[in-house]
């Protein structure tokens, strides 16, 4: 009188374990693990497969699982990360901030956040919103937004 489980629930308990496992200990692989067992299970649970097809269906949930994953997960400007990881500065490249006082070639400030930093370019006055194209040291490139003429 043993406990008799159908394979494909086996698969989909140990794919539920090994989930629970990257909750406790996460390293973002077993997730792929844990995904491809459960996608085993259901497809044994439907089609009744033999110990082979099961563990050929496990290796191929697992590559794609991997692949999605990678792609899903993947960091679009891997190189353009690595210099903004030694200055973040540079990390305001590309955001539109408001001038505080006006900014023209010499300089002038700009808000941003919770705090002001000196900036060159525009020309902008007080109020007027710039968006961030370079840094210089501790000195923010600005020029104005751009925006459309109306139709």
């Amino acid at each position: 009188m043993g406990l008799d489980l159908h394979a494909g629930w086996l698969w989909a308990i140990g794919g539920l374990l090994l989930l629970i496992a990257e909750i406790i200990a996460p390293g973002f692989f077993l997730v792929f693990l844990g995904v491809a067992a459960i996608a085993t299970g259901l497809f044994t649970l439907l089609f009744d497969l033999g110990l082979g097809p099961q563990l050929a269906l496990f290796v191929i949930y697992t590559a794609l699982a991997v692949m999605l994953g990678k792609r899903w997960y993947a960091e679009p400007n891997h190189q353009d990360q690595s210099i903004k990881l030694n200055d973040p500065a540079k990390r305001l490249v590309g955001k539109t901030v408001t001038v505080v006082s006006p900014v023209d070639d010499h300089g002038g400030r700009v808000r941003v956040g919770d705090s002001e930093w000196s900036a060159r370019g525009g020309p902008a006055a007080a109020g007027e919103r710039v968006t961030v194209t370079g840094v210089d040291g501790n000195c923010l490139t600005v020029e104005p937004v751009r925006t459309l003429p109306p139709a």
